[in-house]
């Protein structure tokens, strides 16, 4: 295949940045033809090559696009396989993901662990809402477990803040959440904590899934305590509805990187 296609469908890493608002940057009015017939895996070395009619495929920095699972290749070929007479990059959300990382996360790991890490300075489950008594109860019961385990599993101990002012965090809680951080040597793990991380607002709720402390659906729903309240008061806003399942999308394909690359 053709590097250029590849370069044009799906930019090349620079700064770290959320995959998903660099696939927005992307998208192009008119979308490329579909160019090969089948997308498969073929093993090489320790990592498993996504092969387009047996061609290697390649990351828009021209890096081979593998990854270190037979399993994630596979779902990898599934996306591409998936594709109609067009190739539409945002409905390729697990290419977007392991794009980022080798071109974008490999080599500029510290600069992503410190991006995560800034949220947990400011953590979405750490900032409460003084009234009404639903909604407070809502946030805790979702949020209070998630801090449980922070304080449980990274010996982190969060302070909460009611409102929006800004509540700075202990420097030990922010650097235990660095250091686990930086105990993932996976780029793909990492990608996909960067993404979760920015979709939901929260460094804990995506290291607490990532650790299995809640699944997928928990907490995309512990994410939106604030916005489910909302609509059961004032009814659902199609456009916010279809914008949060896009970016739920965006999330469960982070979710599938980060367990298959161990």
């Amino acid at each position: 295949m053709k590097d250029d296609p590849i370069k044009d469908w799906f930019p090349a890493g620079g700064e770290p940045r959320n995959p998903m608002k660099a696939a927005q940057a992307a998208m192009r009015p008119a979308l490329p033809k579909r160019f090969y017939k089948a997308a498969g895996v073929e093993e090489s070395g320790a990592r498993f090559q996504l092969v387009l009619d047996g061609k290697p495929a390649r990351t828009p920095a021209k890096k081979a696009l593998a990854v270190p699972t037979r399993a994630l290749g596979e779902a990898l070929s599934e996306e591409w396989n998936g594709q109609g007479a067009e190739i539409d990059p945002a409905n390729m959300p697990l290419t977007r993901i392991v794009n980022s990382a080798i071109d974008g996360v490999a080599p500029r790991r510290e600069a992503v662990i410190a991006d995560i890490a800034k949220y947990a300075g400011s953590d979405l489950v750490c900032y409460r809402a003084g009234e009404p008594e639903r909604l407070v109860a809502d946030q805790a019961a979702a949020w209070d477990p998630i801090l449980a385990w922070a304080r449980e599993a990274l010996g982190a101990q969060f302070v909460l803040s009611t409102g929006v002012m800004h509540v700075e965090q202990p420097g030990a809680a922010v650097e235990a959440v660095r250091a686990r951080l930086e105990a993932i040597v996976s780029p793909f793990q990492l990608a996909a904590l960067h993404v979760m991380t920015t979709l939901t607002g929260s460094a804990l709720l995506a290291l607490a899934h990532a650790a299995g402390r809640l699944d997928a659906d928990a907490a995309w729903a512990a994410a939106h305590v604030d916005e489910r309240y909302q609509e059961s008061l004032w009814g659902e806003d199609e456009e916010a509805m279809l914008r949060r399942e896009a970016r739920e999308v965006e999330f469960r394909a982070a979710s599938t990187v980060y367990a298959l690359s161990p």
